[in-house]
């Protein structure tokens, strides 16, 4: 198998002391991908050759990224096939989720696109006579994007495409769980018209991380740093970016409350439940982790949510004949196995599924949780969802907010003014009222509170992230100065 290379610049190069590692199928065990580790000079060099394509890049006009843009989300749709291989190969993902990934990641580019004409300023009004005032946004310089694996193609582009479309150059440090994903959606978009030198890639080993972090974002010309992944990598790059004063854009975990009031439609809010639960295998940052249902109509609900549990199957997704695939690797499935065990050994009951086969587990509900159990607080990323009965709305609301994080939640109640009442005092930076977790699309504001990071993905609102905001004045006429 020959190994990816590194690409920096126009060039596509092995590691400057050559040497590589393996990603290997979660299933199989088999080699997955191979590809080079970068060295720290590997990760220098890519951050100078994004410098130099700079000035070209941010002096394009919007018309010229918006037709790249578009052009890439094209490249990226003609190569679904590859995305759908390499995602079963590296990470056990099902085609449909695949397909789903390259659907959403084409959207962020198109919406990307249409940004490059809405990147706009003010005139504010002076004090001083003659004077004309600007508050002009541009290109803030080198951005540093890392993006993980679970979504690899959603996520992957969403910390290429905005950048890109305000003017900036990028770096993109490939996940080492799914470097061969993340390179190809690299290729498409040079393929559809970004230039080399402007998105550059570097892959390296999983040892190597820290100090090939550290030293691009120390890099004079990285002037912001974008992250999705866990919280306790995202409090690193924080405090990195701290040290070295660069801003960082950072969404990391979540623990997902879905919250089931006594007047909820229970069919409707099953059905959106498990697809919150379960969809890739509950490895979404968005995932739904507690449900928190009002003691009312707790017993219907879980009865409902456990039938529909059981009608649900996990297995090889090159098979293709289950609804759910494999968990990123077995080491995952042990880890989510025990937090099960402890619960149900403090005396939660396990309505459905609780079983795993190597990487392959089944889908997981927890009943009678409670803060006594470790998967009360801890972020499971798997197929396993838990239920905490809640006595009233302030009852619910309270739980749904004892969580350390805050990204996505959602209300369920066919009173829409009292849901509403509801999602507003949830502690969370997305909320759907009658919607699953589970939901994004590219235009929105994405991003969340507490220890889910902080910033904003999407729309308007990335616009803010990736430029620099500057005042400019023009002097009209004369002034007078007191000396």
């Amino acid at each position: 198998m020959n190994a990816l290379g590194l690409l920096i610049g126009e060039q596509d190069m092995p590691a400057s002391d050559g040497r590589t590692f393996e990603r290997r199928n979660p299933i199989t065990g088999e080699i997955a991908t191979l590809v080079a580790a970068a060295t720290i000079d590997d990760a220098r060099q890519a951050c100078d050759a994004a410098a130099r394509a700079f000035p070209d890049w941010a002096a394009t006009s919007p018309k010229q990224r918006r037709k790249l843009l578009s052009g890439a989300a094209d490249a990226l749709e003609a190569r679904v096939e590859d995305f759908v291989r390499s995602m079963a190969t590296e990470i056990g993902a099902t085609a449909g989720w695949a397909r789903f990934n390259v659907m959403l990641a084409a959207d962020m580019l198109r919406e990307a696109a249409a940004m490059t004409t809405q990147i706009g300023g003010e005139i504010i009004p002076s004090n001083r006579p003659g004077s004309l005032a600007m508050a002009v946004r541009q290109p803030a310089g080198v951005v540093l994007s890392m993006a993980p694996w679970n979504a690899p193609v959603i996520l992957g582009v969403r910390s290429l495409a905005m950048p890109l479309a305000c003017g900036n150059t990028v770096v993109m440090k490939t996940s080492e769980i799914c470097p061969g994903t993340h390179r190809l959606i690299v290729d498409a978009l040079h393929e559809g018209g970004v230039p080399r030198g402007v998105l550059n890639a570097v892959s390296n080993a999983p040892d190597d991380a820290p100090e090939l972090v550290e030293a691009m974002i120390a890099h004079p010309a990285v002037r912001r740093v974008n992250f999705t992944g866990s919280t306790r990598v995202g409090r690193i790059i924080a405090e990195m970016g701290g040290r070295h004063l660069k801003p960082c854009l950072l969404e990391l975990g979540g623990k997902a409350p879905f919250v089931v009031l006594d007047d909820a439609d229970l069919e409707q809010a099953v059905e959106a439940a498990a697809f919150g639960a379960f969809m890739n295998q509950g490895q979404i940052c968005m995932s739904t982790e507690r449900i928190v249902v009002d003691d009312a109509v707790a017993e219907t609900f879980v009865e409902k949510l456990a039938a529909k549990a059981r009608s649900l199957k996990a297995g090889d997704p090159r098979v293709g004949d289950t609804p759910l695939g494999a968990v990123v690797g077995e080491g995952a499935a042990r880890r989510i196995q025990d937090l099960i065990r402890d619960a149900v050994a403090k005396g939660a009951v396990l309505v459905a599924g609780g079983s795993a086969q190597g990487s392959v587990m089944q889908p997981t509900v927890l009943d009678r949780v409670t803060p006594a159990m470790s998967i009360y607080g801890e972020e499971s990323f798997g197929p396993v969802v838990t239920i905490v009965r809640a006595d009233g709305i302030d009852d619910a609301v309270r739980i749904a907010n004892d969580t350390e994080y805050g990204l996505s939640s959602a209300v369920f109640g066919r009173d829409v003014t009292r849901a509403m009442a509801v999602a507003r005092r949830i502690e969370s930076g997305i909320c759907h009222v009658n919607g699953p977790t589970v939901h994004d699309e590219a235009q929105m504001p994405f991003g969340g509170v507490k220890a889910s990071g902080y910033g904003r993905f999407g729309g308007k609102a990335g616009i803010a992230e990736f430029t620099e905001l500057r005042w400019i004045t023009i002097q009209d006429g004369p002034v007078h100065y007191p000396f």
